[in-house]
């Protein structure tokens, strides 16, 4: 196969991967607390088949992971007693079935044993590790700028925000939730606040990505109809050669 077919099959696999992230972007443009991602690339040098004096090494283009872009979104009122928005770089702590997860996701409410849960029915933890019980008989909940969740004037505890030496080590874990790739704690975030009654909305730009889609769809195109002329100019050389023959 020609050299042009190998770099434009490499560049569709890329482009195919990138409309993959792009849709799935727009499809959580109203996922709360959802972070827009993008698709990285990076060239690869080979040494395939070549004619007398063209380009060596040839470069393939290969997808290199995802970048996440872990922005503020914008903060909206929803007057919820459990509703809980994040400002600055930070997550709630949650317990799972695999172990300890992370999420700016603050859609949270109380279970019939009275624990603060997520929508999926897992703990929001505090700063010791703990899980926050709360009393409906108590009265209305109260839940401070620094995570200090009350009753009245009794104290509950501390809801934990925290943060990783590195952002990149959070990896997606579905329920849209976060799980710590490396052996490092995530450490107390106290420059982030707590803003009961509001949730953080995606931080998609539908305009944007939508024109993105666009932009991927139209490079497809061009890929294919450059690998379309180049077989064909290889068909026709071909026929050529026989004739010659």
């Amino acid at each position: 196969m020609d050299n042009a077919l190998y770099v434009g099959l490499s560049r569709q696999m890329t482009l195919r991967r990138e409309l993959d992230i792009v849709a799935n972007n727009i499809a959580n443009a109203n996922t709360t607390g959802f972070k827009v991602e993008e698709l990285m690339v990076r060239t690869e040098p080979a040494k395939p088949a070549r004619t007398a004096g063209g380009a060596n090494p040839v470069k393939f283009v290969l997808d290199d992971g995802v970048a996440r872009d872990f922005g503020q979104g914008a903060l909206t009122q929803t007057g919820g007693d459990f509703d809980l928005a994040l400002e600055g770089q930070g997550f709630f702590k949650v317990s799972t079935a695999g172990g300890e997860r992370y999420t700016r996701d603050g859609r949270f409410t109380m279970n019939p044993e009275g624990k603060l849960v997520t929508q999926n029915g897992q703990p929001v933890l505090d700063d010791g590790g703990g899980e926050i019980l709360l009393d409906p008989l108590k009265g209305p909940v109260t839940i401070a700028r620094d995570g200090t969740v009350s009753q009245g004037a009794e104290l509950l505890g501390k809801i934990a925000v925290v943060r990783p030496t590195d952002l990149a080590s959070f990896r997606k874990d579905g329920d849209n939730l976060y799980r710590n790739t490396t052996n490092d704690t995530p450490q107390a975030a106290p420059d982030a606040k707590i803003h009961q009654g509001m949730l953080e909305a995606s931080n998609v730009q539908s305009i944007t990505q939508i024109t993105k889609l666009i932009e991927v769809s139209r490079a497809y195109e061009s890929v294919a109809k450059m690998m379309d002329q180049t077989s064909e100019l290889s068909r026709s050389a071909v026929e050529r050669m026989g004739k010659v023959q």
